[in-house]
């Protein structure tokens, strides 16, 4: 074969770093038995409040990305004492988000940029997703996030209780067929537009066996091969018609599921286009569907509400010295005074649910 002056391959690839192995990273931050012990059961309880006979409503609730480890953590810690008082009725499930699906451009996450700098230290944000993931666990608190990239799962799924597929992702054939190899109950989005009928069919589709390319444990290019996830539902978190949480958009839903013999299942997201991205309207789209909940044939199961030390949202990129400690740097969330009084709130509506 002749050489040949032109560059075909490659051509726009700057560098490539290689990573660690999965297992190599697995055995640097240990998880113990009581920790797999723990993400077991809260699968399985996870499970029967989705899809079997616990009442108690699932809140996936926290930072809309986890920034600064130590505030997620303190938010951590406030979040489990909080459970302690409502767990009888609300069974909370911290939102650790590690990646973040952008429009255009900006900071994709704690494991894509974990400096804040742009300096992109993937191996080292996957040590802090991971070592963040095990600090909360011990806690006594399951662990939820959202699985971007498909390759990050085999560094931290072991860790998570339950996960969630985005709005710009639900249609993707990639993130469907890595759903249905993961290991734990699973939300689909509805679509940025407001479609229900793309997460129907991700759910569907992630229901069955797949094969596709990925990498092994031991971080080999991979044909991996499914059996099919049969814990996933749809979250609704409205579209570009508006906000999609009422007992109608619901019911609406409820028949599109059954249509497609699908467990009727319904979260609701309380932020994004149901809030109209305004964090102040979260407590009012709660309080909506949790009254929903109290008709004994409702098939709303759970809530997503994004929440933070302090309400709103910073500006970033900025020097990581210059940013304020517990408030957001991607969507505003509601503070944490807010969110007790919500969930406790709650609580107490919740009485007649289990009279």
């Amino acid at each position: 074969m002749s050489a040949s002056p032109h560059r075909i391959s490659d051509v726009n690839i700057v560098d490539s770093a290689v990573l660690p192995a999965p297992e190599y990273l697995a055995r640097e931050i240990v998880r113990e038995a009581a920790v797999a012990d723990f993400v077991y059961e809260a699968r399985q309880t996870l499970q029967r409040i989705i899809f079997g006979d616990d009442r108690r409503l699932m809140v996936v609730i926290g930072p809309c990305s986890i920034h600064d480890t130590r505030a997620g953590l303190e938010y951590a810690r406030r979040l489990a004492e909080l459970s302690k008082k409502v767990g009888d009725r609300l069974h909370l499930v911290m939102r650790v988000y590690f990646e973040k699906p952008r429009t255009t451009v900006g900071w994709k996450g704690l494991i894509m940029d974990p400096h804040l700098d742009g300096s992109c230290d993937i191996p080292a944000g996957l040590k802090m997703a991971r070592t963040f993931l095990l600090e909360v666990l011990r806690l006594g608190l399951p662990t939820a996030t959202e699985l971007l990239d498909p390759i990050t799962p085999q560094y931290i799924a072991d860790l998570i209780c339950w996960s969630a597929v985005g709005a710009r992702t639900t249609e993707s054939q990639t993130h469907r067929q890595m759903a249905s190899g993961l290991s734990m109950p699973l939300g689909f989005k509805n679509a940025t537009s407001g479609s229900i009928s793309v997460a129907i069919n991700a759910i569907r589709a992630a229901s069955q066996p797949q094969t596709f390319l990925g990498i092994s444990h031991q971080g080999l290019a991979s044909a991996v091969t499914t059996r099919g996830n049969p814990h996933c539902h749809i979250i609704l978190r409205g579209g570009e018609d508006g906000p999609n949480f009422s007992a109608s958009h619901v019911k609406g839903t409820v028949t599109a599921l059954k249509k497609a013999d699908c467990i009727p299942a319904v979260m609701i997201d309380c932020a994004h286009a149901n809030s109209d991205k305004d964090p102040r309207k979260q407590p009012a789209v709660f309080a909506s569907l949790v009254n929903q909940s109290l008709d004994p044939e409702s098939a709303v199961i759970g809530a997503m509400v994004e929440s933070n030390l302090i309400e709103g949202a910073q500006s970033f990129p900025r020097p990581a010295s210059e940013l304020t400690y517990g408030q957001s740097i991607t969507d505003p969330c509601i503070d944490w005074a807010t969110t007790e009084a919500t969930l406790l709130e709650a609580y107490k509506t919740l009485a007649p649910r289990f009279a």
